[in-house]
């Protein structure tokens, strides 16, 4: 296994005197790997990653990044190394337009002019929003809106991205939007990617599912062990993916494919059996 880049040691968590959200949580995550975080609502979830920037504390145990523990006086450095995306876009924004928006989270990394420039117009173009760079925010779609938050975080250049339900407000088309993207950002391996998320096509693309449960850690699976796993699911509130369900039905009638295909392989190898009738 790859050295770890995400490590919470017995890690729990509660707001005062409540009852505690997460209770002695052991997580290692490895450079390069993406993971989904599943579970009901009121799991734990959201408050697992907001441990992992220091947005809140641990009431026990160590959270660190790298070799670094989170703790008050490594703050600046930890945020410089996760960067997060939320559910609504439109609480990210700062600028009145997109290019001020991306520009000042560059400035508050107290880049020179040139670098500044060079990382706009770099993820203004991975992002595929070039061309809205002068837009108002009230001008984009709610996809085009998720592309700016993403390109904001990426142009920093974090080691760790954490989607926090960020497809869970799109519609159908942007969702499978930003779900490529995370495919492409997980070919690059220049990322460790979280994703919180009830989507079970984001689930089945990742590299690794934990499930959470009451505080605790439920499952530590991969996605096709999980969507084996009727008792999961349910405790998940979840599906298997319906591409997945027609991968098992092939083999049940004898035709061997991958239960590990997408919607777009799936297809593509239908295509060749075919051919081959």
């Amino acid at each position: 296994m790859r050295d770890p880049l995400i490590e919470l040691n017995r890690v729990s968590f509660a707001y005062r005197e409540g009852e505690p959200l997460l209770q002695q949580i052991n997580l290692i995550i490895p450079e390069g790997q993406w993971v989904s975080i599943a579970g009901a609502n009121g799991s734990g979830k959201s408050t697992l990653v907001k441990l992992l920037n220091g947005l809140l504390a641990p009431s026990e145990g160590r959270v660190y990044i790298g070799a670094m523990e989170v703790m008050p006086d490594t703050l600046v450095e930890i945020r410089q190394k996760v960067g997060m995306i939320f559910q609504n876009p439109d609480n990210q924004f700062v600028g009145t337009t997109v290019e001020e928006d991306i520009v000042f989270s560059l400035e508050n990394r107290c880049l020179d002019i040139e670098e500044m420039k060079q990382r706009l117009h770099q993820y203004a173009y991975k992002l595929q929003i070039a061309d809205l760079l002068d837009k108002h925010p009230s001008q984009l779609s709610g996809g085009q809106k998720q592309r700016v938050a993403i390109a904001g975080v990426l142009a920093v250049e974090p080691d760790i991205v954490v989607f926090d339900e960020s497809t869970s407000m799109l519609d159908e088309r942007a969702k499978r939007n930003i779900i490529s993207l995370m495919k492409q950002m997980r070919a690059e391996r220049r990322y460790t990617m979280i994703t919180i998320t009830h989507d079970t096509d984001e689930i089945a693309a990742s590299d690794r599912v934990v499930v959470l449960n009451g505080g605790n850690v439920a499952a530590d699976r991969t996605p096709e062990e999980l969507f084996q796993d009727e008792k999961l699911l349910a405790l998940c509130r979840l599906k298997e993916p319906f591409h997945m369900q027609v991968c098992r039905r092939l083999r049940e009638r004898g035709i061997q494919v991958g239960l590990h295909l997408g919607e777009k392989e799936l297809l593509e190898e239908l295509c060749r059996f075919n051919s081959k009738k």
